[in-house]
């Protein structure tokens, strides 16, 4: 498989799992990294069933797909293991030290190896080996109670799972196993990378924290703050086709400009932060958009200081124009996805390769172990590799 981006090198060793940890190795594996992922023989339990052309965070990788339960298997995996860089899993704490594929284990083959280990609750604690998934995680941050809806008996709003698998989980987790990499070209030894989706979604949530000690942020009241829809500067509003475009002016000299291009009165621009105005004018605002469409709209504002979007589907939005021009989307196996990201100037990532399928890569991948043709036909033969 070809390899481009500033990753070109690393060879990263997934144990497949659901969730952050495959969104991690996704986006090790755009930038250029070898990622191996050890696939089961029968890989069930591991989320929805879904054609591989479509496991879009499954790209970028090779597969071998090894009964790790059998003691060949878990030497064949330590063998992998002898000659990576990273390895990152997502089980329940404790469950790779009963595989015999825990820290230690891996350690005592490879001390330079950054072993990367994705979790809800984290290594420790009391809720530690509890099950969840992320709307748990969140909601035990403080980060789900300001999602939603204002008003008496609105209940928080899932935020789909990008809080805390992907933002707190994957991203946290890409970005530890780097800071690992970096520490290690100092003290040429790996260590373990704890990342919890409670803690990554708290990080996340700074700034909030801060602005709630400072008494500007209203906890427990939703639609009351600057950025949770409160503020009727910074919220989505229906066009008069029963699409939503989104306002977002912040600053009074972009709100100035946005007032300037509707039409809306000079008194809000000079009272914008009175929020004993602010039902006024949203619905001033209100009125206004419904007066023309979306698209309208588009051509009026986008483009401008106004700080204006359309609020597009995921079929529109590979389609418009700020997307094609920067080809922010890419089709893989005839499935339009988003391309790599961040971008790079002298190492720019490819186009990535579809999910591979299960054990597609075995023989290639334990032949570069060191296994031999007859070794890899034995494990085959005793049901260790698929």
């Amino acid at each position: 498989m070809k390899r481009s981006g500033p990753l070109q090198g690393l060879r990263v060793i997934e144990l497949a799992s659901i969730g952050p940890g495959p969104m991690c190795c996704m986006l090790l594996a755009d930038l250029g990294a070898d990622v191996v992922r050890v696939d089961r023989l029968e890989p069930s339990g591991l989320g929805l069933p879904i054609d591989r052309r479509f496991e879009v965070n499954g790209r970028g990788r090779r597969s071998v797909a090894i009964d790790t339960r059998r003691p060949a298997g878990r030497d064949a995996v330590l063998k992998l293991v002898e000659g990576a860089d990273v390895l990152v899993e997502g089980f329940r704490p404790g469950v790779t030290e009963k595989m015999g594929l825990g820290p230690a284990d891996c350690h005592a083959r490879n001390p330079r190896l950054v072993y990367g280990r994705m979790t809800g609750f984290g290594q420790h604690g009391p809720l530690a080996a509890a099950a969840g998934h992320d709307l748990n995680y969140i909601a035990l941050t403080g980060v789900l109670d300001a999602i939603g809806p204002g008003g008496d008996g609105a209940r928080p709003v899932p935020p789909l799972n990008l809080v805390g698998d992907y933002g707190g989980g994957a991203l946290y987790l890409a970005f530890g196993v780097l800071a690992a990499l970096f520490e290690r070209q100092r003290s040429g030894r790996g260590q373990v990378v704890d990342a919890a989706m409670v803690d990554g979604a708290a990080s996340l949530a700074s700034i909030f924290y801060g602005l709630k000690a400072a008494g500007t942020w209203q906890v427990g009241e939703r639609g009351a703050n600057l950025l949770d829809g409160g503020a009727p500067f910074y919220d989505t509003y229906e066009t008069a086709d029963g699409r939503f475009v989104s306002l977002a002016p912040l600053e009074p000299k972009f709100f100035a400009t946005l007032a300037a291009a509707i039409g809306l009165p000079e008194r809000f621009v000079q009272r914008q932060y009175d929020r004993r105005l602010w039902p006024e004018m949203r619905a001033a605002i209100a009125g206004i958009v419904r007066t023309k469409t979306r698209d309208e709209w588009s051509a009026r504002l986008e483009g401008t200081d106004a700080c204006f979007a359309p609020v597009l589907s995921f079929d529109e939005a590979p389609a418009h124009r700020h997307a094609r021009e920067r080809a922010a989307f890419v089709e893989v196996g005839g499935v339009v996805q988003p391309g790599p990201a961040p971008r790079f100037d002298r190492t720019p990532a490819a186009v990535p390769r579809a999910a591979p399928a299960v054990g597609e890569h075995s023989d290639e991948v334990l032949g570069e172990a060191g296994y031999d043709a007859a070794a890899i036909a034995a494990l085959r033969a005793q049901g260790v590799v698929r």
